[in-house]
Parts: structure tokens; C-alpha cells; sequence
């Protein structure tokens, strides 16, 4: 049974309201003084956004007069657009004017109660410090930067022939196993996470060209088990360089010259023959004890032998050079690499990995300080 009654007044009906004449001027006017009698008693954002709906939204009279002026006669159309134009361009002014006043109040309300007193005594943040594995790489790079060598980065997430057959390793290596590398879901993407910095040897001379002289501070990633001398995730850096008639005597000075300057006066390198796929000859870089300077057979730091490793180099493998479009009997090069991690243990006698991945304030303000 339905709600409508015979009047047609009822829970069930809604008397719509009759369209508003464009050419009727009084009801222009009332419906003008409507809209800013509503607009004037505004009393918040709220309010105003309901005034602004009721009046100049798509159902408004206004608006709808303003649409009927096109099915006037054409005779009559510019007086009904000219009196109507001129009342919704009051509507607008006025809500203009009413948001500017309210957007004032509301500044004035929050300037009164979100004061703050800024002579009352506040708790002071605790100051941090950087970490020290940061500051190493930093001053690592500034050390080459000084003989005039570039800061060169790549990719974490590496693609597998810059990690791997870029820098000659077979595919049968053992690196490339699963349980060596992070490999990065699907199986066939090819991407991993770098095992090493020294994919940024194959980008800097594929993109920059010879000659070459980069040092590449970054994060690199290995399948090991955090422990006291192991981690995951650690860094390394990488030298590269590469030009005409460089030799292993300028690979020696190179890395003498960073020991000095990490270690102190006195302390120097020695190689011994070793093997890495991207260079040829290939040798481990010791340090010589910086401690004991190799007089203390009972010497805690390098176990009496008076020689700490540090790291690895070569001259760069012909074969690197050629898969980067580099003629290998026209150009020679060295590389070597170290771990930040273990330069930072060596410079300050740190014995647990633990301390350097925990993220502890103490740990950072007690070595994160370089002079």
C-alpha cells in the first residue's frame, strides 16, 4: 500500500521545486538574498562548502535559470543573462569573501591555541654519529681523489654478465652457485645481488672509456653467516685503472701509498701470487703490522707473522678488456679490492662483526670519528 496521500503531501513524495524564471527579476533578487543570508551566517569551512552546493552547484536556482536562458526567445535572452549573470556574480563575490574571513578566524584561533613558548626549557634530542663504516668509505674516496681519480657507483641489484662474464668467469664457476650468490627471483631474469664491486669495472670502462682511474666504495652481498668476522651484507672497495704502460710497479705504489695514508708512516704492502678470474697475474695484498711493524713474535694484532691480509689485486685480464671494447695490447690496467669491514677492524682493534651491524649509538660515537 502506498504512502502517498490524495493530496499528493506525504512521507512517500518530494514537491519539486518549480524552475526559476531567468526574466523574473524579483525572484532573482530573493534568491540572491537567500544565498547570502546563507552564506553570511556561515559559521565554519563546512558550512560554507553546503552554502556554495546549495547556491552555485548544478541544482541551484541560480544555475538553473542560468540554463533556461537559452530556450528563451532570442529577443529576450541578453537581458535574462545580463540579470542573471550580474546575481550569480554576487553569490560568487560574497562566498569569496565569506572563505577569505573564515580562513582568517581559523588563523586566529590557532594562533591563540597553538602558541608555544619558546623561553620554557625543552629535553634536548641525543646527538648521533655517524657510522664509522661510512667515514671510512669517505676518506677512502678522498684519498684517491687526491691523485685525480673519479667515485664511480653501480647497481646493487646487478645484472649476471656484469657480475660474472664481464670480469671472465667461466660458467662453470663456483661463484655462480646458489649457495655463493643471491639470485634474484624469476630464475630467468639473470639479475642478482652483486657479490662484489668489481661489475663497476665493466660499467666505468663500457661508459666512461680509457684511459680510466675509478675507486668504487659500495655494498656488496655473499651467502655467510653472520659471526664475529662474517656478515651478509659488508663493503668493499674497488680500484681500477687503466691507460697506456701501466705495471705491477704502479699497482705496488698505488697501494703502498693507501696503506700509509689508512695505517701511518711506515707501513707498507707486499703481494703474493694468488689467482682472481679478472686479472692475470693475480696476487693477495698483505699490510705490514702496523702495531708491531713485524718485531713482536707474541703480537696480538697479526698473530707474530708481522704481515695482516688485506686484500686482493692483479693487472686486469685481457679478457676484461676485451669484452668492454678495449684493445688489450694498446692499454694495460690494475685492479684491487679490500674490505672496508676489515680495514675498519684493523684501524681500530674491533674483534666482533656483531658490533658494526647492531646499529648501537655507543659503537658509532666511540669509532665514528675520523681526524
Amino acid at each position: 500500500m502506498s504512502s502517498v496521500n490524495a493530496s499528493g503531501d506525504g512521507p512517500g513524495t518530494q514537491t519539486p521545486t518549480p524552475p526559476l524564471d531567468p526574466l523574473d527579476q524579483g525572484a532573482v533578487q530573493a534568491a540572491v538574498a537567500q544565498a547570502l543570508d546563507a552564506i553570511g551566517h556561515a559559521a565554519s569551512v563546512t558550512d560554507l562548502q553546503t552554502a556554495r552546493r546549495d547556491f552555485q552547484g548544478e541544482q541551484s536556482p541560480l544555475t538553473q535559470a542560468n540554463h533556461a536562458i537559452k530556450l528563451l526567445p532570442k529577443d529576450q535572452r541578453a537581458a535574462a543573462g545580463k540579470l542573471v549573470g550580474q546575481a550569480r556574480g554576487r553569490v560568487a563575490q560574497a562566498l569569496k569573501q565569506r572563505e577569505a574571513e573564515l580562513q582568517a578566524e581559523e588563523a586566529q584561533r590557532r594562533l591563540a591555541t597553538e602558541t608555544v613558548d619558546v623561553t620554557l626549557p625543552t629535553a634536548r634530542l641525543t646527538e648521533g654519529a655517524r657510522h664509522p663504516l661510512e667515514l671510512l668509505q669517505e676518506r677512502i674516496a678522498d684519498i684517491f681523489t687526491a691523485l685525480g681519480w673519479e667515485v664511480a657507483e653501480g647497481p646493487e641489484v646487478e645484472a649476471e654478465w656484469f657480475d660474472f662474464d664481464a670480469l671472465n668467469f667461466g660458467p662453470d664457476h663456483p661463484a655462480r652457485q646458489m649457495q655463493d650468490t643471491f639470485f634474484i627471483d624469476p630464475p630467468g631474469s639473470h639479475l642478482v645481488l652483486r657479490t662484489h664491486t668489481s661489475p663497476v669495472q665493466a660499467r666505468a670502462l663500457l661508459s666512461r672509456g680509457v684511459p680510466v682511474y675509478v675507486v668504487v666504495p659500495g655494498k656488496v652481498f655473499r651467502k655467510d653467516e653472520l659471526d664475529a668476522t662474517h656478515t651478509p651484507v659488508f663493503h668493499q672497495v674497488e680500484g681500477l685503472a687503466v691507460d697506456k704502460g701501466l705495471t705491477m710497479a704502479h699497482l705496488r705504489g698505488t697501494l703502498d701509498h693507501l696503506a700509509t695514508t689508512m695505517f701511518g708512516e711506515g707501513v707498507h704492502t707486499r703481494l703474493r701470487p694468488s689467482y682472481f678470474p679478472f686479472t692475470e697475474p693475480s696476487a693477495e695484498v698483505d699490510v705490514l703490522c702496523f702495531v708491531c711493524k713485524g718485531h713482536d713474535p707474541h703480537c696480538h694484532t697479526c698473530g707474530g707473522s708481522g704481515w695482516i691480509e688485506w686484500g686482493g689485486c692483479g693487472m686486469v685480464h685481457p679478457n676484461v678488456l676485451i669484452a668492454c671494447g678495449v684493445d688489450p695490447l694498446e692499454y694495460q690496467g690494475f685492479a684491487f679490492g679490500m674490505g672496508i669491514e676489515r680495514t675498519a677492524m684493523f684501524r681500530h682493534g674491533i674483534t666482533d662483526m656483531h658490533d658494526m651491524v647492531e646499529g648501537d649509538l655507543r659503537f658509532s660515537r666511540r669509532y665514528g670519528m675520523e681526524i
